[in-house]
């Protein structure tokens, strides 16, 4: 059973509302794209796009769009990004999604059929690394077997009941795994939900060195964390999109 309590959650009348929290540093190259589908997608949706410190068009491109965003500012790190979104966010439930992946359109419909079980508190999505080069489809495969193991990140898009995302006390303050930190409480917490999907992601971060490099990488990253290295070290050996 979930140790959380809450309230009965939307009515009938009342759509679940999910507010879309992406923390952008310097996208300029793909947050147009990320709001064109965030625009297109089904449901009751509030937008968060919580930025960095772009140095580049980010945020003026983010403020001609046509879509409703609401733009905030988030300095100190990607955690302090996603936190600054969370609260400010109105919804019922807390999606966070990284600029360059995208939301499958049935999401909307996906979330709310899997809360409607009171003990499922958050998760993710299935993952797909886009492109047909065999670095994305074997990404794609090692990221199907980790989530059998209750391992994901935020690529695939982590999404918690708001309540839950308070009683968490948010993303820890670390430079880097803070999107796995989290994954590992929530996972603790309660009842998760690997829904579908899938989130469609790009493998950018991943291509400089190939495939034997990002997962020896992202391995050895993980089990440092997990023997209490500190994460401004850790920083130092994790790839960079930029």
């Amino acid at each position: 059973m979930s140790r959380f309590v809450r309230d009965p959650g939307p009515t009938a009348h009342e759509p679940l509302l999910v507010s879309l929290i992406v923390p952008v540093l310097n996208e300029e190259r793909v947050i147009i794209e990320q709001l064109d589908a965030i625009q297109g997608l089904p449901g009751r949706w509030e937008t968060i796009v919580v930025d960095g410190g772009s140095t580049d068009r980010t945020v003026e491109l983010i403020r001609a769009h046509p879509a409703a965003v609401s733009l905030i500012q988030g300095r100190g790190g990607r955690a302090a990004q996603l936190n600054a979104g969370a609260a400010v966010a109105s919804g019922e439930v807390l999606l966070f999604l990284h600029a360059d992946a995208r939301l499958p359109p049935g999401a909307h419909g996906a979330l709310r059929a899997a809360l409607n079980d009171p003990e499922v508190i958050g998760g993710n999505f299935a993952l797909r690394f886009t492109g047909a080069d065999r670095l994305s489809q074997l990404l794609t495969l090692w990221c199907a077997l980790q989530r059998r193991l209750g391992v994901y990140h935020g690529s695939s898009a982590i999404w918690l009941r708001r309540d839950v995302f308070i009683a968490l006390r948010g993303f820890a303050a670390l430079e880097v795994m803070e999107d796995y930190e989290m994954a590992r409480r929530l996972e603790r917490a309660g009842r998760t939900a690997c829904l579908a999907g899938p989130v469609l992601a790009s493998a950018r971060r991943w291509q400089r060195g190939g495939l034997l490099r990002a997962l020896l990488s992202w391995t050895l990253v993980r089990w440092l964390f997990l023997a209490r290295v500190p994460t401004r070290l850790l920083a130092k050996l994790k790839p960079s999109v930029r």
